[in-house]
């Protein structure tokens, strides 16, 4: 009889276990399966790279001026965006919420789509150098209507496509 109680027991501290350990996985699978999904932030003012980059045929260079002379693209300054915009579409409502933003001096906060870790030192320069076509990390930013995280930039992703190139794969290339 107390061999039975003990056993019951057992099996319910495994059993309690085998939950708390499956419940565990689960939510590392959920999160996981988060940090690699798309994400496509809602940003302060729309800006269609479907108008810009895919039927307009700008460079992405055009606007990300820095890309290839620094180790951020980041979203271009607002006089980047008037220069064309003083003339071009300004009734459209998106151009006049940017006008505003100019005309008041307030900058506007965009939502990050792309975040890499602090210790990795990631150069956008090189990349452009290198001939990397945006699209390599990025996806096919022409075609979205907005912005979305499309690649996982993890460490995995990173290296296998420098093995693919050719291009260092020692831990000093991109950790500081």
């Amino acid at each position: 009889m107390r061999g039975d109680k003990w056993r019951m027991r057992l099996l319910a501290r495994l059993a309690l276990v085998g939950w708390f350990g499956l419940a565990l996985l689960v939510l590392a699978v959920l999160a996981r399966h988060r940090e690699q999904a798309p994400v496509a932030p809602v940003q302060p003012i729309d800006f269609p790279h479907t108008v810009h980059a895919d039927r307009l045929k700008l460079a992405c260079t055009f606007c990300h001026t820095f890309a290839d002379r620094s180790s951020r693209a980041g979203v271009p300054p607002l006089a980047t965006c008037m220069a064309c915009h003083r003339s071009i579409a300004v009734e459209r409502p998106e151009v006049r919420k940017l006008r505003g933003h100019v005309e008041r001096r307030e900058p506007v906060v965009w939502q990050r789509v792309h975040r890499l870790p602090d210790h990795v030192h990631f150069t956008h320069k090189r990349h452009v150098r290198a001939g990397v076509d945006c699209s390599a990390c990025h996806g096919a930013v022409a075609k979205m209507e907005r912005t979305k995280r499309v690649r996982p930039l993890t460490m995995g992703w990173c290296v296998t496509c420098h093995r693919a190139r050719g291009a260092p794969t020692d831990c000093a290339t991109c950790h500081r």
